[in-house]
């Protein structure tokens, strides 16, 4: 696209940046502490394209084997991203430009604005949204994922979904962040009224646990950031984590087991297996998967 010459340097990532010539980007280091101004997921960025047989030009969706990620990210280490101060500081204008009459952060315009309202925590290739997006078409999701290249990969990915399937996959995005440490920087209080952590990174050594994206201690900010009434559903193939999360969730007074017959009647459910990348791998393998499904409950301050 004209004018996309130049980079920013976040940490070991770039972006490109128009009016900025190669031969001085060395000048134009910026950290990503300072840049606010850059929205989180823009909607210009290009898709790549190719031209078919009878000349017209379509739209091209990324290839994994050019998004060379680690398998897992350590969620204690200090990472190199821009964080919002609070939720009113999130751009998501420049995530679901479809929903919305302007950019800009919530407190830059008046009235109700658009809002985030299922969360796919660790959302690795995108799978889950993808599958999402059609049964919810008005309801806007997000995938929050710490690796940068998976990151990169989801990103271009919906771009090319939007690209090709012109007016769907609009209400998808995601955004790099760790979730074990920022989530309340995204939602506001009783935002979100379902959440998804599947096959989390079992972090199987003891001494590990506390790395462990369910825990007590975790579930009281998502509780925070879910309306009553919210379902939390997990699921992994590791038996001793299935355990690990159910007994966290049976532990917490803001949460309680949603009952078989409504299990069966969700149909979310059975994406959780089906439509993710790492519950086909599994499928395929013939191995079990545990599954733990929690509806936030009302305290005394709700």
């Amino acid at each position: 696209m004209d004018g996309w010459t130049g980079f920013i340097y976040c940490g070991s990532r770039s972006a490109r940046v128009p009016g900025v010539s190669n031969t001085h980007r060395q000048q134009q280091v910026v950290s990503c502490r300072f840049a606010r101004s850059i929205p989180l997921f823009s909607s210009q960025l290009p898709v790549a394209v190719t031209k078919s047989g009878g000349g017209a030009m379509s739209a091209r969706l990324p290839r994994k084997r050019f998004y060379r990620a680690r398998a897992h990210s350590n969620p204690l280490s200090d990472s190199h991203f821009p964080v919002p101060i609070c939720p009113s500081d999130v751009d998501f204008s420049s995530h679901y430009p479809h929903f919305f009459p302007g950019p800009g952060p919530a407190h830059a315009h008046d009235g109700p604005r658009p809002m985030v309202r299922f969360a796919d925590v660790g959302c690795g290739f995108g799978g889950l949204l993808v599958g999402l997006s059609p049964l919810f078409p008005d309801t806007l999701m997000i995938g929050m994922e710490l690796r940068d290249k998976v990151t990169e990969y989801v990103k271009d990915r919906i771009q090319g979904l939007r690209a090709t399937n012109p007016g769907q996959y609009n209400n998808i995005s995601v955004v790099r962040t760790n979730s074990m440490k920022y989530i309340p920087n995204y939602f506001q209080k009783a935002q979100l009224s379902k959440m998804f952590f599947l096959f989390p990174d079992p972090h199987f050594k003891e001494k590990n646990h506390r790395r462990r994206v369910i825990s007590v201690q975790l579930l009281d900010e998502y509780a925070y950031v879910m309306e009553v009434g919210g379902i939390i559903y997990t699921v992994t193939d590791v038996e001793e984590l299935g355990e690990w999360m159910k007994s966290c969730l049976e532990k917490h007074p803001l949460f309680e087991a949603v009952g078989e017959e409504e299990i069966n009647t969700d149909p979310v459910v059975k994406l959780l297996t089906s439509a993710t990348e790492e519950g086909q791998k599994v499928a395929r393998n013939g191995g079990q998967t545990f599954m733990a499904i929690y509806r936030r409950v009302a305290s005394k301050e709700d």
